[in-house]
């Protein structure tokens, strides 16, 4: 299977994290964000959308979307489970990638829009709304700390796809200056743990 992969966008990090966890070997194929190939003929033929990651299965099918992706995987390889095994498990696994992809992933993802220099000329930015969804980061990674407090994963006692979704925004902020550090002392402990493991490297 093929991967069209943007190496430094946190949603193909996701599905490299998550591949990687399950031992799915997969076909990177790079898309330069920075030279706007996502947005070349040849990638929006790919998806019509213009971002990664995409999923190209061996019968030639296109997935898209990193959770879908993430998804479709899990129900067609074996290994480590990831989304929960119970349905409580799993109701609460996907109420924390939920949580986590909305209060912080596209909050940061709005930080990096009108606030970072990559976006300047690109997209229209607003930086006034840059301010506003820094604020929101900010107490979500604060309300993460707490959640945090006596456990070592975000969802369940083991590691889960919600610390993949979690990790992957929080690593992100240190584009735009947001660093997990020891003010939030259980984030901080949680964040070592998952940087620690082989697929935060993949």
């Amino acid at each position: 299977m093929k991967l069209y992969n943007s190496p430094h966008a946190p949603s193909p990090r996701r599905v490299r994290m998550y591949a990687a966890e399950k031992g799915i070997a997969l076909e990177l194929v790079n898309v330069d964000i920075q030279k706007n190939e996502t947005h070349s003929p040849d990638f929006l033929a790919v998806n019509p959308v213009g971002e990664t990651p995409v999923l190209e299965l061996p019968d030639g099918r296109l997935l898209t979307e990193s959770l879908a992706i993430c998804r479709y995987l899990d129900e067609t390889h074996s290994g480590p489970d990831l989304f929960g095994i119970s349905t409580d498990e799993r109701a609460e696994v996907n109420r924390w990638i939920d949580r986590l992809m909305f209060r912080l992933y596209v909050p940061m993802t709005h930080v990096f829009r009108h606030s970072h220099s990559f976006w300047a000329g690109r997209i229209p930015q607003v930086p006034a709304y840059g301010d506003v969804a820094r604020a929101q980061v900010l107490e979500e990674l604060a309300a993460l700390d707490r959640a945090l407090e006596g456990k070592d994963f975000i969802a369940r006692p083991s590691f889960s796809m919600a610390d993949i979704v979690g990790f992957a925004a929080a690593d992100f902020g240190k584009v735009v200056g947001i660093r997990v550090s020891h003010e939030w002392p259980n984030l901080s402990r949680w964040y070592g743990t998952i940087k620690g493991r082989p697929s935060a490297a993949a």
